[in-house]
Parts: C-alpha cells; sequence; structure tokens
C-alpha cells in the first residue's frame, strides 16, 4: 500500500462545449493540497458550477483522509476554425423548415448558407454533453491525478525517513559501546579522590587500602546505574523497528508516526540527560537533530 503526502498539485481539462457560432468554452479544474491535522476543502468555483460542490466533495473525502486541499474552476475558450460538414438529413430538416415557415410567412428571408452552417454544427456531437458531466469528468481525472502526485510525494518523504532511521541505529550503535568505558573511566576517578580525601584527612592510619577500594567500587557502581542508558537504546531501536514497519506497510501513518517520533525524542532527551561523557552528549545532540528531521517530513504524510 503507498505511502501519501499530504502535499500535492494536479489539473485536469474537460473536452469543450459547442456554444455560440466560433467560440468554445473549455473547463479545468486544479487541486492544490497541503498538510493539515483534518481534511479541509475549500472550493474556489464559478457561479455556474456552484451547484457541484457536493459532488465534487464527495470524490474527494472518497479518494483522501487528511490535508488541505483547494479547488478551482475556470472556464476558457478557444476559437474552432472547422467548417462544419452537414448531413444529408440535417439539410433536409432545415429545408422543410424553411418550407413550413415560408408557407406561413411568405416574407420570412431564406436561409443563408452562413446561417445554415452554423445550425449544423450546433447539432454536432460536442453539444450534446452537459456542463455537469464535464465537471465531473473533469474533477475525476484531477482527483486521480492528485493522488498520484501525493503518492510520489509520499515515495520521496519515505526514502528521507528511512535514510534518517539508518542514522539514528548508526548513532544508537556508537552510544552503546562507550557506557563501560565511562563507567570504568569514573570507577577509576572515584578511587583517586576517594584516596586523595583520606590523606588529606589523615585517616589513611585507620582506613585499609581494601576499605577504601570497596567503597570506591560501590560508588562507582551506584553512578553506573544512574547513567545507564541501555534501557533508553532499547526502546529506541524498538521504536525505529516499528517505524520502518509501518514506512513498508504503506497506508495512513501521519498521527502513528508522529507519537512515534515523540517516544524518539523522549529518549533522545533521556541519553543526554545521563550523558557522563562529551561522547554520550554530542551522538544525543545529533539524534536530537535528525528526529528533528523526521518530525518536518512526517507531519507531510497523511
Amino acid at each position: 500500500m503507498p505511502v501519501y503526502s499530504m502535499t500535492g498539485f494536479a489539473s485536469a481539462s474537460a473536452a469543450p462545449v459547442a456554444l455560440g457560432e466560433t467560440a468554445q468554452p473549455g473547463l479545468t479544474f486544479e487541486f492544490r493540497s497541503v498538510n493539515s491535522r483534518f481534511l479541509d476543502i475549500a472550493f474556489r468555483l464559478p457561479d455556474e458550477l456552484r451547484h457541484m460542490e457536493p459532488a465534487v466533495r464527495e470524490l474527494l473525502v472518497a479518494g483522501l483522509r487528511r490535508g488541505k486541499v483547494e479547488v478551482r474552476a475556470s472556464f476558457s475558450r478557444v476559437v474552432d476554425d472547422t467548417v462544419p460538414q452537414p448531413t444529408s438529413e440535417q439539410l433536409n430538416r432545415l429545408a422543410r423548415l424553411e418550407a413550413s415557415i415560408s408557407g406561413w410567412m411568405p416574407k420570412a428571408r431564406p436561409l443563408s448558407v452562413n446561417e445554415v452552417l452554423h445550425w449544423c454544427k450546433g447539432g454536432q456531437g460536442a453539444g450534446a454533453t452537459s456542463m455537469d458531466e464535464l465537471a465531473l469528468e473533469a474533477a475525476r481525472e484531477g482527483i486521480n491525478g492528485l493522488k498520484e502526485a501525493r503518492a510520489r510525494e509520499g515515495d520521496r518523504l519515505v526514502q528521507i525517513l528511512m535514510e534518517r532511521v539508518v542514522g539514528l541505529r548508526a548513532l544508537a550503535g556508537q552510544a552503546a559501546p562507550l557506557v563501560p568505558a565511562v563507567v570504568k573511566k569514573q570507577q577509576q576517578r572515584f578511587l583517586e579522590r576517594w584516596n586523595d580525601a583520606l590523606e588529606q584527612a589523615g585517616a589513611g592510619a585507620t582506613v585499609s587500602a581494601e576499605a577504601a577500594r570497596d567503597r570506591a567500587l560501590g560508588e562507582a557502581a551506584a553512578f553506573a546505574i544512574r547513567i545507564d542508558v541501555a534501557e533508553e537504546l532499547s526502546r529506541l531501536s524498538a521504536h525505529l523497528d516499528e517505524i520502518e514497519r509501518l514506512l513498508k506497510s504503506g497506508g495512513e501513518l501521519g498521527k502513528r508516526l508522529d507519537f512515534l517520533i515523540q517516544e524518539l525524542h523522549r529518549e533522545a532527551n533521556t541519553l543526554g540527560s545521563k550523558s557522563a561523557a562529551l561522547e554520550l552528549t554530542g551522538i544525543s545532540v545529533d539524534m536530537k537533530v535528525l528526529i528533528e528531521q523526521m518530525r518536518e517530513q512526517v507531519q507531510n504524510l497523511e
């Protein structure tokens, strides 16, 4: 199932309708959509098409789930220089009508060649299609084009999000082995500070080196518990697995991904607050940058 972005543009034109002697109006629909929490539809239609709003809205609701959609329609005119080719049936009908009118109105002026061509042209094909049918035809085509545009944009967003997922996994892989090294370094610092404190207090003679070492190791163990980020890294990995699964399955993902992005940001914040080394702090900052980039892209997903 594809992943749809809420950003897209599409236009569609309907076949022209015969009107008047030389001009034919065409109908063009334009659909523009941007991100929104809900499906918000705004119409900019000419007065002749106001009555089509419910039908076009129904098509949009059936095809889209979220996004702010603006619908515009306009008429265009093109000059028709083609010369109609009257059929024998049309000419016979005009001849009978002219004879009937002349019988009742002897002073009526005969039809000119231009008038005959005009009436024959008016009866050919395109004029038989109603404006409502043309509007629905253009609306369906435009909405299908909008969905295709949103799907193409969604594919690009999925690629961007997958790249960020890979980057976050790499940063988590860098953070995991740093914790034991930080604990060991801090343990050594505790021992050094404990020994210095004992010497300054003159307690070296009353407290054995083994007791001092045990106390330092206890302090180091308590510190290790406080800075342990294994749980945060495990949850972050689980969130990344779920994001990757959702992106591969497709469908309506925006709200679920938005929640997972919030959880990723929570874990990155906790990692930074527990950080006892400059390297871990830098990794936490890099994670937040990638997560914020993901949040911006997720805001555009349906």
